[in-house]
């Protein structure tokens, strides 16, 4: 199944965080910090948008930075993905 987004909404794969600290100390799946980087899977239109015109200035591709409880999660196919509004994407990652 495809996920494709409507107006200025957009599908995030969140990137794993690391498993070894800079130190080389191995962290348990409890231990690990929420991730904030995500890949960006699919953008919506954009469009009007609340009586302004959104422009999308996110790309398939780009790892952006999220804030920690922004979107809705969502499952598909087994994947877990999370769509936000592209006002939710504080960051492009270079």
């Amino acid at each position: 199944m495809k996920l494709k987004p409507l107006s200025d909404r957009v599908v995030l794969r969140m990137v794993e965080a690391e498993e070894t600290t800079k130190g080389g100390i191995i962290l348990t799946g409890s231990a690990k910090e929420k991730p904030e980087v995500a890949e960006v899977v699919a953008v919506g239109p954009g469009g009007m948008v609340d009586g302004n015109q959104v422009e999308m200035t996110v790309k398939v591709g780009d790892k952006v930075i999220t804030g920690k409880y922004s979107g809705t999660q969502v499952k598909i196919d087994g994947e877990e993905l999370t769509v936000v509004r592209q006002d939710d994407i504080l960051a492009i990652v270079e």
